[in-house]
């Protein structure tokens, strides 16, 4: 059996994979003409997506330069600490969540898939793809080249082509209401954060940041936009100058931070996919933020993507034909990403600026709320999910 894979992000090469220890020949189909090491800035990858990723013996914290991040501590932006929550739950093994550079992650799994014979093909921008009367389906790209396979699938991101084609009626990203800021700084006053990142609610905006030993610092914001702003809009912004204002009347040392970076700004509109109805048809099947795209707010979306590529490869060994694997599929993922989903929306929605009553209040009652309901236990059911390779898939 062979499987076209649409995207060489992160989900791609991690479905390549897990197809392969399953006994399936993966080719992965990438868009961008060259592998894209330096996309993005940085993200979260939680315990329960290195702990999938072991299924097909990658280790990320190790290979991709992870920072451990079991740890969270919430500050107000006059510097109160709001409490303090655990960035996942370790499981027995100690594994914790790691941030990780996201370009320099994509450049670990695409090694080490084509370590194992993995062939990647690039400038393959999906245009189309149909069934084959003969069987399985011919994908076809914008280059005007083909590509013959058993199944499809879709691992092309939020704005997935693989998706729009699957079901034209699939509902478009939707705008969360925020807009995401970050890069990386030095500054020589802010001592190491080991284990620890710092979330800071401010007085018009969200920020976090994290400082490694070699001093280097991650740093992100996050800014309540009710109109969702165009990518010229975000690229005429003077981002330093904008976020200086912004955090005028907050800690000193989060200009300082943002002035000290060290080199481009990115910036990008925040999207999420609340519920994608069809995830299957016919031949194809969507995989990670192109079938259920969550906002960055609780660091799932890699690990999300890390999981489905497992379980379609467990699908795919375990269940008689292509129909049927599919369906277990769906049946064992969608419930856990909508609520993954749903989770992270809302903490989006937390993050979005009120007036000073509502800082006021939320200074007052948030330590009390961390106390009672942000306990490691209370997100178990996100963090300690476990997925079993040599478990077969039921019926």
């Amino acid at each position: 059996m062979r499987a076209l894979i649409i995207g060489g992000g992160i989900g791609g090469p991690a479905t390549a994979m897990a197809l392969l220890k399953a006994g399936i020949e993966p080719v992965v189909h990438e868009a961008y003409d060259a592998p894209a090491d330096f996309t993005g800035s940085f993200l979260n990858t939680a315990s329960n997506g290195l702990d999938a990723l072991r299924a097909v013996d990658v280790d990320i914290a190790a290979r991709a330069d992870g920072f451990p991040i079991p740890h969270m501590e919430l500050w107000s932006g006059t510097g109160k600490k709001l409490g303090e929550v655990e960035n996942g739950v370790r499981p027995a093994d100690g594994t914790v969540s790691v941030c990780v550079k996201r370009g320099l992650l994509q450049k670990v799994l695409r090694e080490e898939a084509m370590s194992r014979g993995i062939a990647f093909h690039y400038g393959k921008r999906l245009e189309s793809y149909h069934a084959d009367p003969r069987g399985g389906v011919v994908a076809t790209f914008a280059d005007g080249t083909t590509a013959t396979g058993d199944l499809l699938i879709g691992a092309d991101g939020i704005h997935s082509r693989t998706r729009h084609i699957l079901n034209p009626d699939a509902p478009a990203p939707t705008y969360t209401g925020l807009v995401g800021v970050g890069g990386y700084s030095r500054h020589p006053g802010l001592k190491p954060t080991t284990g620890t990142q710092h979330l800071i609610f401010g007085r018009k905006a969200f920020f976090g940041y994290l400082v490694r030993e070699s001093g280097e610092i991650y740093w992100f914001a996050n800014l309540d936009r009710p109109v969702e702003p165009t990518r010229a809009e975000l690229a005429a912004t003077d981002w330093k100058r904008h976020l200086a204002e912004l955090f005028a009347g907050d800690q000193p040392f989060i200009r300082e931070i943002i002035a000290g970076s060290t080199g481009p700004i990115g910036s990008y509109v925040v999207h999420d996919i609340p519920t994608s109805p069809v995830w299957h048809r016919g031949p194809a099947v969507l995989i990670g933020d192109a079938a259920h795209a969550t906002s960055p707010s609780a660091g799932q979306g890699a690990s999300m993507a890390f999981e489905d590529a497992i379980v379609l490869a467990k699908c795919l060994r375990d269940r008689p034909d292509v129909p049927a694997a599919f369906a277990a599929y769906e049946r064992e993922r969608r419930e856990r990403v909508e609520k993954v989903v749903a989770y992270s929306r809302s903490l989006s929605d937390s993050k979005k600026a009120p007036g000073p009553v509502g800082r006021f209040f939320r200074d007052l009652m948030m330590p009390i709320f961390l106390k009672r309901s942000a306990s490691a236990e209370a997100h178990a059911w996100m963090y300690r999910h476990r997925i079993t390779w040599d478990s077969p898939v039921a019926a």
